[in-house]
Protein backbone atom coordinates (compact mmCIF):
# COMPACT_ATOMS: atom_id res chain seq x y z
CA UNK A 1 0.00 0.00 0.00
CA UNK A 2 1.29 3.18 -0.75
CA UNK A 3 2.03 6.02 1.43
CA UNK A 4 -0.59 9.39 1.20
CA UNK A 5 1.02 12.62 1.89
CA UNK A 6 0.18 13.50 4.97
CA UNK A 7 3.57 15.38 5.97
CA UNK A 8 5.39 13.84 9.06
CA UNK A 9 2.49 13.53 10.80
CA UNK A 10 3.28 9.53 11.22
CA UNK A 11 6.62 10.41 12.46
CA UNK A 12 5.72 13.09 14.59
CA UNK A 13 3.00 10.96 16.16
CA UNK A 14 5.54 8.44 17.06
CA UNK A 15 8.01 10.48 18.12
CA UNK A 16 5.53 12.26 20.84
CA UNK A 17 3.80 8.80 21.91
CA UNK A 18 7.75 7.59 22.53
CA UNK A 19 8.24 10.37 24.52
CA UNK A 20 5.35 10.15 26.47
CA UNK A 21 6.44 6.65 27.28
CA UNK A 22 3.42 4.98 25.69
CA UNK A 23 3.02 1.81 23.58
CA UNK A 24 0.97 1.77 20.71
CA UNK A 25 -1.54 -0.27 22.40
CA UNK A 26 -1.82 2.36 25.25
CA UNK A 27 -2.10 5.27 23.16
CA UNK A 28 -4.82 3.54 21.00
CA UNK A 29 -6.62 2.57 24.24
CA UNK A 30 -6.47 6.26 25.44
CA UNK A 31 -7.49 7.79 22.10
CA UNK A 32 -9.94 5.31 21.53
CA UNK A 33 -9.11 3.89 18.42
CA UNK A 34 -7.93 0.68 17.39
CA UNK A 35 -4.18 -0.48 17.51
CA UNK A 36 -4.11 -1.10 14.09
CA UNK A 37 -5.61 2.22 12.87
CA UNK A 38 -2.67 3.61 14.65
CA UNK A 39 -0.15 1.92 13.54
CA UNK A 40 -1.38 2.45 10.01
CA UNK A 41 -1.66 6.85 11.61
CA UNK A 42 2.16 6.28 12.37
CA UNK A 43 3.58 4.36 9.20
CA UNK A 44 1.83 6.99 6.91
CA UNK A 45 -0.72 4.89 5.21
CA UNK A 46 -3.98 6.89 6.77
CA UNK A 47 -5.29 10.51 6.97
CA UNK A 48 -7.07 10.66 10.47
CA UNK A 49 -9.57 13.38 10.77
CA UNK A 50 -10.01 15.98 12.88
CA UNK A 51 -11.91 14.26 15.12
CA UNK A 52 -9.03 11.53 15.31
CA UNK A 53 -6.33 13.78 15.68
CA UNK A 54 -8.21 15.72 18.66
CA UNK A 55 -8.74 12.35 21.01
CA UNK A 56 -4.59 11.71 19.70
CA UNK A 57 -3.94 14.83 21.24
CA UNK A 58 -5.94 14.55 24.14
CA UNK A 59 -4.49 10.99 24.98
CA UNK A 60 -0.70 12.71 24.31
CA UNK A 61 -1.52 15.81 26.31
CA UNK A 62 -1.04 18.40 23.86
CA UNK A 63 -2.67 20.38 21.63
CA UNK A 64 -4.94 19.39 18.43
CA UNK A 65 -3.62 22.10 16.75
CA UNK A 66 -0.34 20.74 16.95
CA UNK A 67 -1.54 17.84 14.77
CA UNK A 68 -3.91 20.18 12.84
CA UNK A 69 -0.86 21.66 11.61
CA UNK A 70 1.57 18.63 11.17
CA UNK A 71 -1.52 16.43 9.25
CA UNK A 72 -1.34 19.83 6.97
CA UNK A 73 -5.31 21.31 8.11
CA UNK A 74 -4.34 24.07 9.57
CA UNK A 75 -1.75 26.65 8.44
CA UNK A 76 1.30 27.03 11.17
CA UNK A 77 0.58 30.84 11.59
CA UNK A 78 -3.73 30.05 12.20
CA UNK A 79 -2.67 27.38 14.85
CA UNK A 80 -0.93 30.44 16.96
CA UNK A 81 -4.24 32.39 16.59
CA UNK A 82 -5.99 29.62 17.56
CA UNK A 83 -4.61 28.54 20.61
CA UNK A 84 -4.70 32.28 21.78
CA UNK A 85 -8.68 31.93 21.26
CA UNK A 86 -7.98 28.51 23.06
CA UNK A 87 -6.31 29.69 25.89
CA UNK A 88 -8.79 32.69 26.36
CA UNK A 89 -12.05 30.66 26.25
CA UNK A 90 -10.52 28.09 28.13
CA UNK A 91 -9.93 30.10 31.00
CA UNK A 92 -12.77 29.76 34.13
CA UNK A 93 -11.58 32.69 35.73
CA UNK A 94 -13.25 35.46 33.35
CA UNK A 95 -16.48 35.27 32.78
CA UNK A 96 -17.95 35.50 28.93
CA UNK A 97 -18.81 39.23 28.53
CA UNK A 98 -14.76 39.53 29.92
CA UNK A 99 -13.67 36.59 27.17
CA UNK A 100 -15.39 38.01 24.56
CA UNK A 101 -13.96 41.58 25.09
CA UNK A 102 -10.38 40.03 25.40
CA UNK A 103 -10.91 38.14 21.75
CA UNK A 104 -12.56 41.50 20.31
CA UNK A 105 -9.01 43.67 21.82
CA UNK A 106 -6.80 40.87 20.53
CA UNK A 107 -8.66 40.77 17.26
CA UNK A 108 -7.82 44.45 17.39
CA UNK A 109 -4.05 44.55 17.99
CA UNK A 110 -3.80 42.02 15.11
CA UNK A 111 -5.34 44.22 12.59
CA UNK A 112 -3.21 47.12 13.40
CA UNK A 113 -0.52 44.89 12.91
CA UNK A 114 -1.77 43.93 9.45
CA UNK A 115 -2.40 40.32 10.18
CA UNK A 116 -5.47 38.66 8.89
CA UNK A 117 -7.89 37.53 12.09
CA UNK A 118 -10.14 34.24 11.89
CA UNK A 119 -13.28 36.46 12.35
CA UNK A 120 -11.59 38.77 8.82
CA UNK A 121 -11.62 35.21 7.15
CA UNK A 122 -15.46 34.59 8.33
CA UNK A 123 -15.73 38.64 6.86
CA UNK A 124 -15.06 37.30 3.62
CA UNK A 125 -18.76 36.44 2.78
CA UNK A 126 -21.17 38.43 2.11
CA UNK A 127 -22.56 40.48 4.31
CA UNK A 128 -26.30 39.88 5.95
CA UNK A 129 -26.84 43.07 7.80
CA UNK A 130 -27.26 41.31 10.88
CA UNK A 131 -25.36 42.74 13.52
CA UNK A 132 -24.47 41.22 17.19
CA UNK A 133 -24.99 43.34 19.73
CA UNK A 134 -22.46 44.01 22.37
CA UNK A 135 -23.73 43.13 25.83
CA UNK A 136 -23.74 46.38 27.88
CA UNK A 137 -22.85 46.49 32.10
Amino acid sequence: MASLNVGNLGEFLREQRRTAQLSLRQLADAAGVSNPYLSQIERGLRKPSAEILQQLAKALRISAETLYVQAGILDERDREETEVRSVILADPSINERQKQVLLQIYESFRKENGLQTASDDASDTPDTGADVATPSN
